[in-house]
């Protein structure tokens, strides 16, 4: 069985997390900032082990580290498997580091039986959008869709630029400028990225491990105002009424029956409201308010679906306006386009999942990763979700070291594999 193939390696990636984990403390979590000293510093020590398993290192000008069986150093067509570093704020130690890890994993053992395709680690700086308020961006730089806008943006810490933090640590920001992918991406056969599921359906469900079919878009209005007419509480009858609160509760109901409906007919969407408030200034127990704003967040890994949920939002803010005698602004709409794994890829994975002695199981991918970002460079994509209690982005992450090695051995098999 491939996961007693794979058992020996189980202690390497257990000192790998224990380590990082040591070196980069903040509160009850970790953070590794984006293009920071400390996140150099976790890349220097998983180059400093993969050198001490045999392994050849190699740094992107980008600052991204590469890792390969020696032989494979410069093989004109490989596999990458890989993931980011950098973490959130106090963050968990899981979120990114655990896909890199697997990948170390997979050439360890290939150097020992050998591997039917020339394979090769990728370790990525800033996925996390926490630090420069984009996300991506290592991924970004090396594929050429870096834009100017996301050089240019301020750290949350310190205000200075991405440009400015890269340009620190010794990377010539000129060619990512230029807007040109910084390896040739034609080279690449696929990209596969372990990553911790960071809901709970695998856990809910009893699964350790999930090959993902594809990375949901969505459309976002960081803040939706809806305004109306303030008063007192206990003077203005309903029918004198223009309340904003009331009517953003008549739309976000409106959109949940739809989500339900959408769901029941075999469709993908999740919707969320994270921001509410009226304005504290003003607000009190005993008035109208005179507005309210909100956040939106909506997502499918169908197109069709955020466009008829565009659609049915405007077509419902106007009926809930006319009706309520209130006015909604949504702001500037923020998208990003769902990214569709490669079917050969997934089914690939699917059929290495049942090699390992786990029944297949398949789930979309509610949260967006660098693999998303191979996929609209033109890369074939692929995923591989592994169980993780208590959601990501915090310091109570819990993947079972277990559930870990099921995901790489998914891998693995997939990767040796005749058919590969």
């Amino acid at each position: 069985m491939m996961m007693d193939k794979l058992a020996p390696l189980t202690a390497l990636a257990q000192q790998i997390f224990k380590d990082l984990r040591a070196m980069s403390p903040d509160g009850a979590g970790v953070s590794r900032p984006a293009y920071s000293r400390i996140e150099t510093q976790a890349l220097d020590y998983l180059a400093e082990f993969a050198r001490a398993q045999g392994l050849a290192v190699d740094a992107d000008a980008a600052g991204n580290l590469w890792f390969s069986l020696p032989e494979h150093r410069d093989a004109q067509r490989y596999m990458v498997v890989g993931s980011h570093v950098d973490t959130v704020p106090e963050g968990g130690n899981f979120d990114g580091l655990a896909g890199v890890v697997a990948g170390l994993l997979v050439l360890i053992r290939g150097r020992e039986k050998g591997l039917r395709v020339p394979v090769k680690c990728l370790a990525l700086r800033a996925e996390e959008s926490a630090w420069f308020g984009s996300c991506y961006l290592g991924s970004k730089a090396l594929t050429g869709q870096m834009t100017a806008a996301e050089l240019a943006a301020p750290h949350k810490g310190d205000n200075r630029s991405l440009a400015d933090h890269m340009t620190a640590l010794g990377i010539d920001t000129a060619p990512i400028a230029a807007g040109q992918p910084l390896i040739a991406l034609e080279r690449i056969l696929g990209y596969v990225e372990l990553h911790i599921e960071q809901g709970p359906l695998l856990v809910e469900r009893d699964i350790p491990a999930a090959v993902v079919t594809g990375i949901r878009g969505n459309i976002r209005y960081r803040s939706v105002t809806c305004t109306g007419e303030g008063g007192h509480s206990g003077a203005v009858p309903r029918a004198y009424r223009h309340d904003p609160v009331l009517a953003m509760a008549d739309l976000l109901t409106r959109l949940d029956d739809s989500w339900l409906h959408i769901l029941q007919t075999g469709g993908d969407l999740v919707l969320t409201s994270g921001v509410v408030g009226t304005d504290p200034a003003r607000h009190a127990i005993a008035r109208i308010a005179d507005s309210i704003s909100f956040s939106l967040d909506i997502r499918s890994q169908n197109t069709e679906v955020l466009d008829h949920m565009r659609d049915y939002l405007h077509e419902e803010m106007a009926d809930i306006a006319r009706v309520r005698g209130v006015r909604f602004d949504t702001g500037p709409e923020i998208p990003a386009a769902p990214a569709q794994m490669d079917d050969t890829m997934v089914a690939g994975l699917m059929a290495a999942m049942g090699r390992t002695g786990i029944a297949p199981f398949s789930m979309a991918s509610g949260a967006g990763h660098d693999a998303a970002v191979f996929a609209q460079a033109g890369v074939p994509a692929a995923m591989i979700f592994v169980r993780n209690r208590n959601g990501s982005h915090n310091p109570r992450e819990a993947m079972e070291i277990s559930d870990f090695m099921v995901g790489t051995a998914i891998i693995s098999a997939y990767l040796e594999a005749k058919d590969t």
